[in-house]
């Protein structure tokens, strides 16, 4: 049975935000007749010019993407993909993880925040586009840039907040820190901080909601997962045994890669053999899609396809979102590897700009309007550092909770007894 990825003929073009760019990824896509029925047939992508930026090795096969977010033939005026309501959403969730970034850079740089911060300006369009359409019951797994996916999942901002400056107030009571946040409530199953190491933990989720609905008959239970990670881990082990995992048992993914172009200091296109990481979902038997990841509204129709598909248990998809970040690696990061000339062309396709003129040529928002959120959001993220810093610091004898279940895995003291059976060690302040 075909399903919208299926369709051989469209084109991964939507009503674009941005007309811009010069970049090969956002240049016409020209399809040719699909070669072979393997894998629901799938067509070959032509480029049809070089890039600027060095990302003229792109080419090859890809599995399209479905016709909600093909290119427009009708001479007519085109159908407004959103709603007032839904654009202005969008337009909230994209100002608070923006302004929420650039507070915590003021609040690193005086001393609130400790060890290593990695911040996501640029890459809004990813995170809102396809979060947002999420359930509460669904499930985000992040890498070490995860605090806008917290946001977008619904984490409040002071609780992200607090957890950065390490208060007992935050969302892991101040001991996850930048890289690992996680909310129980909101089915944000963390942060983490080495690349790939989140992929096999949303794998499982994934696998937990497959079980519940086939096994235990919870016929409720569709609940799907979002797997989030950059380019940078799409060359290591877990990302493919993974892939293979989730096809062979179509389970209710989907593997997000936020291709910001930079692993650190290491270009993608000098780390990889195929620059292209949408075309190994189809060899693993899924669909694989690219999109442009600095415009939310093409992101959001992708995500609503790949979300669906797995929402009707029809398997796993990989998007590849190509994406920018404005900042370096992290606040520690001087940033003197990119070209200036690179980090100038997407500075002018800022995601948040184009959604706002996009609002107010398409009389979807007025500034009045759009003014009245940034005004209400630089509010929220005030009060949040706020709460923050008049927030208590955990008590020492926390350090000793969530290590292990019989706290008599601490081991034996010098005086023979168990530590957790010394005072002073449970308080946090014997010498070991």
């Amino acid at each position: 049975m075909s399903t919208a990825f299926s369709a051989p003929n469209f084109s991964t073009q939507s009503l674009p935000l941005n007309h811009t760019s010069t970049t090969t990824r956002d240049s016409p896509l020209v399809f040719a007749k699909p070669t072979s029925q393997f894998l629901r047939s799938t067509p070959k992508l032509r480029l049809s010019s070089s890039s600027k930026l060095n990302l003229s090795r792109r080419s090859g096969t890809v599995v399209a993407v479905s016709d909600v977010v093909k290119q427009k033939k009708s001479k007519s005026t085109p159908t407004l993909l959103i709603t007032k309501e839904e654009g202005l959403e969008l337009y909230e969730d994209m100002v608070l993880g923006r302004a929420f970034e650039d507070m915590c850079a003021q609040m690193y740089y005086r001393g609130k925040m400790f060890g290593f911060v990695h911040l996501y300006n640029g890459q809004e369009a990813v995170s809102t586009g396809f979060i947002k359409l999420l359930k509460q019951q669904d499930s985000v797994v992040s890498t070490y840039r995860d605090h806008v996916h917290a946001l977008s999942k619904g984490v409040p901002a002071r609780a992200v907040m607090s957890e950065l400056f390490g208060k007992t107030t935050g969302c892991c009571r101040g001991q996850g820190g930048s890289m690992h946040m996680f909310s129980r409530e909101h089915n944000l199953l963390g942060g983490f901080a080495f690349i790939g190491e989140g992929i096999p933990i949303a794998t499982g989720a994934a696998f937990t909601s497959k079980y519940k609905r086939e096994v235990l008959k919870e016929a409720d239970c569709d609940h799907v997962t979002l797997a989030f990670f950059g380019d940078g881990t799409c060359n290591n082990g877990q990302f493919f045994e993974c892939l293979n995992m989730a096809a062979l048992w179509k389970l209710p993914i989907v593997f997000v890669v936020e291709n910001n172009l930079w692993a650190i200091g290491m270009s993608h296109m000098r780390a990889t053999s195929d620059p292209q990481i949408y075309k190994k979902g189809p060899a693993f038997g899924m669909p694989g899609i690219h999109v442009d990841g600095m415009d939310v509204l093409k992101v959001r129709e992708v995500a609503k396809e790949a979300i669906g598909r797995a929402r009707r248990g029809e398997g796993p998809t990989l998007v590849e979102c190509e994406t920018y970040r404005f900042r370096g690696h992290s606040l520690a990061d001087p940033d003197e590897l990119r070209d200036p000339a690179e980090k100038a062309h997407y500075a002018a396709r800022d995601p948040i700009t184009a959604l706002k003129k996009y609002l107010t040529e398409n009389n979807l928002a007025s500034e009045a309007e759009l003014k009245a959120i940034d005004k209400k959001i630089d509010e929220v993220v005030e009060v949040a550092v706020e709460f923050a810093d008049e927030s208590p610091v955990p008590p020492r004898s926390q350090l000793l909770e969530n290590v292990f279940a019989d706290p008599k895995g601490f081991g034996i003291g010098p005086d023979g007894r168990y530590r957790c059976e010394d005072p002073k060690f449970t308080q946090g302040t014997a010498h070991v």
